[in-house]
């Protein structure tokens, strides 16, 4: 093991308590809670909060838009969020990039190169910035000719763009900090980062748009304000917690060349595996929003679920980049494993928790609405509810150990895989089977995705001894 590494073993068991993550190691170490563990759970359970905290600043938008006096403001505000989706969703690389290459930096004591990465990361932020501002009229007309409002509505959804837009700067460079957090072993800063972006967000678009009588623009303006006081944090963080790690930056090299090329690769390949994973998404709401309005209303219902699973399962997938990633980094191939069977076990207890709450759906369709009509249509579907967990539970797991490998090519060609099964089984399966036709292709692009990354990560173990 490089002295670097070993360097770096010491300083982490120093400081494992303060700081970062700190606090919940305390209260896993006092219930008794292995050190493996304790590290996965240091990261999981902080993502897991944050994540959370994700539905809250929706409500209040859709809140605030439902007391403006037009119901077509409700619209406007979702579809402006589903604009900024479709062109923030290929440029996650943004943070699994960086947190898979930081984590690594991290596991071999590289101190420079930690730093390093976090340059290039936020370069690269606010280049992507600038073209998404310069080309904000073809993005919106784009956006808004794929998702198909109707006129009012997309009248209020461009003026929500139109401003909003100029949040892009402060929503990537945040991308590029939260995934180094993450890769620095710092969920809890990372956390911290998101959750108070978002009470940022609704503090300031409820004054915006209630107190200052701004109205519909509020909400828009209030999204911007809280993105530039979200990011002024994070970057008080960043001061505050790393600073002098930071200024010595200013004086060290770039990434080494081999590294810079690594950086791209990991990041061109998670853009195509993004861009395919919203191909599907987007097919999948057309396909049922074809089907019929109440097929449409069942469809959404179901992928709450999956979005409330997928909060959970985010907080092991990112254990798996910062862990993994870290140990990688050290080239320790035992504990690299180790932590991979330990994600496996945390994965398949909460599949198991949701699989079974999903197998009786009827009171989570009761919270999400009360259209007995809606709720009925979708108890015929219950059994696919409780697939779904079960069917994604590997793809979530491998995506954090991949990235946190930095092998970001398997996890392209996994959904490449997957996305081509998708659209291939609806074409196939007999059209009599209504929606059921779209579910199976749905969670057999699932359950692909895992099992392509199964294999080759068995494949990998037979060819690295440990």
């Amino acid at each position: 093991m490089p002295k670097s590494a070993k360097k770096a073993i010491k300083r982490e068991k120093q400081t494992f308590f303060r700081g970062g993550s700190g606090r919940f190691c305390v209260i896993l170490q006092r219930m008794k809670v292995n050190n493996m563990n304790r590290e996965i759970l240091g990261i999981a359970l902080p993502a897991i909060v944050a994540n959370v905290t994700i539905p809250l600043l929706g409500l209040v938008d859709t809140a605030i838009a439902g007391h403006l006096g037009d119901e077509r403001m409700i619209g406007a505000v979702a579809v402006g969020t589903m604009m900024f989706n479709l062109v923030y969703w290929n440029f996650g690389f943004l943070r699994m990039g960086t947190s898979g290459l930081t984590a690594q930096a991290y596991g071999r004591g590289a101190t420079l190169d930690q730093v390093a990465v976090l340059r290039q990361s936020c370069r690269i932020a606010v280049l992507v910035s600038a073209a998404i501002l310069l080309l904000q009229y073809p993005l919106q007309a784009l956006t808004l000719w794929i998702i198909g409002p109707s006129p009012t509505v997309a009248r209020l959804a461009r003026t929500y763009f139109y401003i909003t837009v100029w949040g892009a700067p402060p929503v990537l460079l945040m991308m590029s900090i939260k995934g180094w957090l993450l890769g620095m072993q710092d969920a809890r800063g990372a956390m911290m980062v998101s959750v108070l972006v978002n009470v940022f967000n609704i503090v300031a678009s409820l004054l915006a748009a209630i107190v200052l009588g701004m109205g519909f623009v509020g909400i828009a303006v209030g999204t911007v304000v809280g993105e530039y006081l979200g990011l002024a944090y994070a970057l008080w963080l960043l001061h505050r917690r790393y600073g002098d790690q930071l200024r010595r930056a200013v004086s060290s090299e770039p990434l080494p060349s081999t590294e810079n090329r690594r950086f791209f690769a990991v990041s061109s390949d998670i853009f195509v595996r993004s861009f395919l994973l919203m191909t599907v998404m987007l097919a999948f709401m057309a396909i049922g929003a074809r089907s019929g309005d109440l097929v449409l209303a069942v469809n959404a219902l179901m992928m709450q679920l999956f979005t409330l699973y997928s909060y959970f399962m985010d907080g092991i997938a990112f254990a798996g980049e910062a862990v993994v990633g870290k140990y990688v980094g050290r080239n320790d191939v035992a504990a690299e494993r180790r932590c991979v069977r330990w994600l496996m076990v945390w994965a398949v207890g909460i599949t198991i928790v949701f699989t079974v709450a999903y197998a009786f759906p009827h009171w989570l369709f009761a919270l999400l609405t009360d259209a007995p009509a809606v709720i009925a249509a979708a108890m015929d579907y219950r059994w696919w509810c409780a697939a779904i967990p079960v069917a994604g539970m590997l793809a979530f797991v491998w995506d954090g150990v991949f990235i946190g490998l930095a092998r970001t090519r398997p996890l392209l060609l996994a959904v490449a895989v997957a996305t081509a099964a998708f659209y291939l089984l609806w074409w196939l399966l007999p059209s009599g089977w209504g929606n059921n036709r779209l579910w199976t292709a749905y969670l057999t692009f699932l359950v692909l995705r895992g099992a392509v990354l199964s294999v080759i990560y068995w494949i990998r173990c037979q060819r690295v001894l440990p």
